[in-house]
Order: C-alpha cells, then structure tokens, then sequence
C-alpha cells in the first residue's frame, strides 16, 4: 500500500493540476472502492498476488484523494489557520484508526491470541461499496477551483518549487514522522509481548483504544488549540513530546516505558497534517505539484519498519525504538527552524 503512494503521487499532481481537485477526490474514492472489491477474488482463490495488488490499488488511491484533499483543505481559509483545518479535517482518520485494529485483532488472533483465521474480505467488500456510493456524491457536487497567479522573482524569472527551502525540509520531516509513526504502529504488538505484560490479542485492545484512542484525541484538541496558538509552536511541543515519550521507552523502565509509548501516540496526532500545511504555505502555484511530492512520504511507512526490524534482530526490542527516535529528532529540528522563521518574519 505504502509503495501506492510513491509510485501514484507524481502521477496524482498532474492529475489534478490538468482536472482539479474535485475530479482528483473521485478518481482517488474510486479507485479506493475498485481495490477493496478486489478482495472479492483474492478470497476466492485465496491468492496472497491478489491480496496485494488490491492493497497497492487502494494505496494509490488513497494517494490521489490525499494529494486533492489536503491542499485544498488548507486552502479553504486564512491560511495562518490552514494546519488547524487540516488537523480537524483528519481528526476523524482517528476512528477508523480505532476500528482498524480491533477488527484486525478479532479476524487475526484466537481467543487465547494465538494466530486465528476468518473471512477478511467482507469488511473490504462494505467499505469498497460505501466508498463508491461517496464518490458518486462527489461526482455531482461543484466546488470552487482555487488558481493562482505564476510566481515570480525580482528579475521576472519563475520561481521553482525546488528554490523552497523550507518545502524540502518539510518533505524530510514529513518523511521521518512516518518513518516513526508507522515503525512504532508495526512493533507496538511485538513490544508489548516481548515485554510480557500481555498477549497479542490484549495488545491490539490496547494499541487500538490506548495509543490510537489518544491519537483521536490528540488530533481533534490540536485542531483546536491551533486556532489559538501558531501552528509551528503546537508542533514544536508535540515534537519535544514525541522525543522525551521514545527516550523513556529507550530507558525500559518497566510499565513507565508502556504509558510514554501511549503517550506518544497524543504527541504524534498533529504531526502529519501539521508538517503537510506548513511545508505548502506561500509555495501559490505551486500547491498542487508540492502535495504530490509531499505525499510519497509515507513510503517511510516501508523504510521504518524495516530499519526498526534490523536493529530488533541485532539487538534488542527495545534498542529498536533507536529509530523513531531518530525521526522525531529530525521533526523536532523542523518544528524549531519553522518557530524561528515566524519569530523573525513577525519582528
């Protein structure tokens, strides 16, 4: 699925430069619906092939839905509020973040939780159909196109999307929080039962209505504390959260180590969005192009777990956490770089 995102995302930005964001929302809900009704086969002749490409179809359009939606969200306003429309915007990401888990846990493991087994196709086969009912209300709902004008430098020469410094350093945060997020969201099960404080099926209740359940609410309190407080200082803090949370786990102080990881999960919530808005403010025509680029960072979602995986298997579960702590260093660089630009700007 993450390897939808990098290949589609490109492909997504000239899309929806050439036919605009609502036709680039349809395209992405319909290619969502097309690739969870590809389960459908995939059960049927219970092919791991199959499987997979459904996953990859629904990753990219995830991307194309994603690449429209995002931007456009933090255009619909003043744009000092753009990361708080963002946030509450995909506040609601937290339910089925919730859902998702528990859902695995029931198909996946046994009541002693061990491995089970059941039909995972059927939850794919309701979402892929109220997925496509969706996009077909979006097909015949207009909205407002946003154009800007082309930028332009002191000489008269267009500006590139590239001269953006700190568009780059936000698509390397952007990045790395998903190199930490996802790492984390892939070894939390492992870690816990390594650990020896309960089974997996007990984990996934925990990570789904602890962790994830503090992610919801992470995202919907810093939705609302940004339209009070500058996107860049909210993310800041959350960063140095994020950075104290993994180092106390790193520190395996038993079930100390347990609530910073949940509590990591509250830090964590506003990061994504936050990054995603602040990276595109002031790029104008170029908006479009950038949430493309923007949107092959969650391929870090492939890239972290790995890395986490080899430094587990070379040392410890517990070292492993190394990497997160890694990545959330490097948003915490950007968060501090953003507060000092506003500082200045606003001097």
């Amino acid at each position: 699925m993450y390897m939808g995102y990098f290949i589609m995302a490109i492909p997504a930005g000239f899309f929806i430069s050439r036919f605009g964001y609502r036709r680039g929302v349809v395209f992405g809900l319909l290619l969502y619906g097309v690739g969870s009704l590809l389960f459908i086969p995939g059960q049927h002749y219970l092919s791991f092939n199959l499987f997979l490409f459904a996953l990859f179809v629904i990753g990219c359009g995830l991307t194309f839905l994603e690449t429209a939606a995002n931007p456009y969200a933090t255009e619909l306003g003043a744009k000092e509020t753009a990361a708080s429309r963002l946030n509450f915007a995909q506040s609601f990401n937290g339910l089925g973040c919730i859902c998702a888990p528990v859902l695995a846990g029931l198909l996946l493991f046994s009541k002693d939780g061990q491995t089970g087994s059941g039909n995972v196709a059927l939850p794919y086969i309701c979402m892929g159909v109220i997925v496509l009912l969706v996009a077909l209300v979006f097909s015949r709902i207009k909205l407002p196109e946003i154009e800007h004008s082309v930028e332009v430098d002191e000489a008269g020469n267009k500006v590139g999307l590239w001269s953006h410094r700190l568009f780059i350093f936000g698509l390397i945060a952007l990045f790395a929080y998903e190199v930490g997020e996802i790492s984390i969201n892939s070894f939390f099960i492992n870690y816990v039962v390594e650990q020896n404080w309960m089974n997996a099926r007990e984990a996934s209740v925990v990570l789904s209505f602890g962790g994830l359940g503090l992610f919801m609410l992470g995202r919907f309190a810093g939705s609302w504390i940004m339209g009070r407080v500058r996107a860049e200082k909210m993310l800041l803090v959350c960063a140095t959260g994020t950075v104290m949370t993994t180092l106390l786990v790193l520190l395996d102080v038993g079930m100390v180590s347990l609530a910073a990881l949940l509590c990591g999960y509250a830090f964590e919530a506003i990061m994504f969005p936050t990054i995603f808005a602040l990276s595109l403010r002031g790029l104008g025509n170029h908006t479009k192009r950038a949430s493309s680029f923007l949107m092959m960072s969650p391929v870090g979602g492939v890239v972290g777990p790995l890395l986490m995986g080899l430094v587990a298997d070379h040392t410890t579960m517990v070292w492993a956490f190394i990497v997160p702590l890694v990545a959330y260093c490097v948003v915490w660089a950007y968060a501090r770089k953003m507060v000092s630009v506003s500082t200045a700007s606003s001097i």
